[in-house]
This record gives structure tokens, C-alpha cells and sequence, in this order.
């Protein structure tokens, strides 16, 4: 299995727009962070999570061009604002959408002229099929959803082989941790070091990955008040780490 991380960013990306902050205006690259997103490749398949409006330019940076499957963790729109720049992936054959039935209906309200049955010449070719927080199969492959509570917003993360996928994370139902038993990989929400009411902070997520003992941790979701890259990194215990965009964890092996 292959991990990369495509984005790590917030809703907003840093540099936020605006702002002149440290981190904004940091020479870092690893500071600048596109809206979440990971591409797995496992037993020859390419899993996308998540879908933001940064999409294409992350297609680009990363040389991507097929996609077998793409699960959404939920409906908001740094998760599914690149639905559209699908397109290029479904010239032969449909794009494999799975995600929960609430955030299918938010997809298809959003763009609908994807979903018509006289479609428009050129529109992405997204197939959507439901799922439940009972595991399923894309592409072939197992997926395990998590019950993820986003504050009060009931969303999913996803389990596929040895590594859990854990975006917008505020708290877990107690059940779920049975699911995340026995991780190589943890990718978990961390937005900053101050608490925010739909986002773990930094204190939360390690809280999270004490219980949850995965080997190795990588933080996401970050906002710009998460503070320097080449500052954060060291006050992170040695098996937690501070994703950046681009980052490939490339020798994961498949349970």
C-alpha cells in the first residue's frame, strides 16, 4: 500500500487569503496546504478520499491519472468541491462515487445536471452508490466506515487494510474503536492547538492516538494556526507526524 497526501489544509488552505501570518507567508512548501485529501494505492488500485476544490491542481502535482474508486467522508465543500474536475477520469466508463445517503442527495442537489437522464455533452460520468457504516467493497477492495462525529455532524472515516482515515474529527462512538484496532497507519484531524467546537486540536488528536495505538500517526486538517512545520514537528512525540502536501508513505504493507 502507498499513501499520499494531496492536501492537508483546512477549509480555508494556507496561506489563508489575506493573511500575513508566519505560516501564510512562510517559504516552507510543506506550510502550504491544499484541502484535505489522501490517494491510496493498494492491490493495484487507486482510492481517492475526498474531493475538494483544489482537485485538479492535486491530479496534477501528483502525475495521477486513473482513479478505480472515490469515497466521500461527508458533504461539505472542501470534501466535494472537485467532484466536477472528475471529468477527465470517466472518459471510459463511470466514476465510482461511495458515500452515505444524506451526502449523496447533497451531490446530486448541488450539481444536477451531472445526474439528469438527458445529460449535457462533457459532464463528469459519476456513479454514486450509497453506503452505511456496514463495510463494503471499491474497486475490489475492502472498506471499513467509521462513525466520525464533526461536531454534531455524524460523517465517515474509512479503514482500508492496516491505516483508518479520520478527517473533521471531533469525537468518536465508543463502538468505533473496535474498528481501529491494530492500525500501521492513523490519519486524524488535527486543526490547531486551541479547542474548536467541530475539530479535535492537537492536545485532542494525540488524546485519540494514545487510545487508539496505532504505530505510526499522521495529523491533517490543519489551519494556519497550527504553526510552523519545521517548529511543530519537533514537539510531536516520535511516532506523530505532521503531514505536509505531497508526502508519500510508500512501504505500508496490506494485512
Amino acid at each position: 500500500m502507498k499513501i499520499t497526501f494531496l492536501g492537508t489544509g483546512t477549509s480555508t488552505g494556507v496561506p489563508e487569503i489575506g493573511c500575513q501570518c508566519e505560516v501564510c507567508t512562510s517559504k516552507d512548501p510543506r506550510d502550504w496546504r491544499l484541502r484535505t485529501s489522501v490517494l491510496v494505492e493498494t492491490e493495484g488500485k487507486r482510492i481517492l478520499l475526498d474531493c475538494g476544490p483544489d482537485f485538479r491542481w492535486q491530479m496534477i502535482q501528483s502525475k495521477t491519472y486513473h482513479l478505480d474508486a472515490v469515497l466521500i467522508s461527508h458533504e461539505h465543500y472542501d470534501h466535494v468541491g472537485g467532484l466536477d474536475d472528475l471529468r477527465p477520469f470517466g472518459r471510459e466508463g463511470d466514476i465510482h462515487i461511495y458515500t452515505e445517503e444524506n451526502v449523496a442527495e447533497a451531490i446530486e442537489t448541488r450539481i444536477p445536471y451531472v445526474f439528469r437522464e438527458n445529460r449535457y455533452p462533457g459532464v463528469p460520468n459519476l456513479k454514486i452508490h450509497r453506503v452505511t457504516t456496514e463495510p463494503f467493497m471499491a474497486a475490489g477492495i475492502e472498506i471499513i466506515p467509521i462513525r466520525v462525529m464533526h461536531g454534531r455532524l455524524p460523517i465517515l472515516g474509512f479503514r482500508i487494510g492496516n491505516m483508518a482515515y479520520l478527517t473533521d474529527l471531533k469525537s468518536l462512538p465508543e463502538e468505533e474503536y473496535a474498528k481501529l484496532e491494530g492500525l500501521d497507519v492513523l490519519i486524524i484531524t488535527a486543526l490547531r492547538w486551541e479547542e474548536h467546537p467541530t475539530h479535535e486540536s492537537v492536545g485532542e488528536a494525540l488524546e485519540q492516538i494514545g487510545r487508539i495505538r496505532p504505530k505510526e500517526s499522521y495529523l491533517i486538517h490543519m489551519s494556519h494556526r497550527i504553526g510552523l512545520q519545521s517548529q511543530v514537528e519537533k514537539e510531536l512525540p516520535p511516532h506523530v507526524h505532521l503531514a505536509y502536501d505531497q508526502l508519500e508513505i510508500p512501504k505500508l504493507q496490506p494485512v
